[in-house]
């Protein structure tokens, strides 16, 4: 009868408790990494951020009714060059030299909001019409703060060195201010008001001929006072 080795038997059984370790082990990592992606995909990540909006509601300030028509819109670029020079002392010492480049546009408006029964003059015989309009007015730039911007800025040495200590050494505040004055001059001196006036008058004058006059004549009234341009203009359709 054949004895089995000792030896072999004891090294046999330790083999198969390892494995049986390691896959144990396996088992448990696999578990817990199954539990993991389940329970991050069933409850999200735990360490993810939840935005909360705690804004207030918009509250309704003020309601306008609008009766000017937008005829016109120009835009205009502007490089404002302002030097400050400090009298008897060199630039590279003192003094600054900013140049800023300001992109704004002017709309040309016409106030239909004065209007009255008087401003229209019917002749029913010919079928035709005179409307009288206000002006053509120029509003205020609106400069573009997105695109305008300061395109270079020297400073001298003593004023380079008085901004380390400042947040802002110089302003920008007149810079916008001067780049407003030149396009609102720059719009004073185009045809902007001019082309107001057609567009106005094409506009008036359909209107009133899809109402079945025949003959229509519009007006504007001279400009008293303001920022406006154009003179009264008469056209008739027909």
């Amino acid at each position: 009868m054949l004895m089995k080795n000792p030896r072999h038997t004891t090294a046999r059984t330790s083999v198969t408790s390892a494995i049986g370790t390691v896959v144990g082990f396996a088992l448990v990592i696999g578990v817990i990494a199954v539990a993991a992606v389940v329970g991050f995909r069933l409850f999200d990540s735990p360490f993810s951020t939840t935005e909360v909006d705690h804004s207030a509601p918009p509250v309704l300030l003020e309601l306008r009714d609008l009766a000017s028509f937008h005829a016109a819109q120009g835009q205009f670029e502007v490089t404002v060059d302002v030097e400050q020079d400090v009298k008897w002392v060199p630039s590279f010492l003192a003094g600054e030299r900013v140049q800023f480049v300001s992109v704004g546009t002017v709309d040309a408006i016409v106030d239909f909001s004065t209007l009255t029964e008087s401003s229209f003059v019917v002749d029913e015989d010919a079928s035709a019409v005179t409307v009288t309009l206000p002006p053509v007015r120029l509003q205020d730039p609106v400069i573009d703060l997105e695109i305008s911007h300061v395109m270079n800025r020297d400073r001298g040495l003593l004023d380079r060195l008085g901004g380390v200590f400042t947040d802002s050494p110089t302003t920008e505040a007149e810079l916008y201010e001067l780049a407003t004055d030149k396009i609102a001059a720059a719009a004073d001196a185009t045809e902007l008001a001019d082309r107001a006036e057609q567009n106005v008058r094409a506009t008036v004058t359909a209107m009133l001929q899809a109402v079945g006059f025949d003959r229509v004549v519009v007006r504007f009234e001279p400009v008293v006072a303001g920022p406006a341009s154009g003179s009264p203009v008469t056209a008739a359709a027909g």
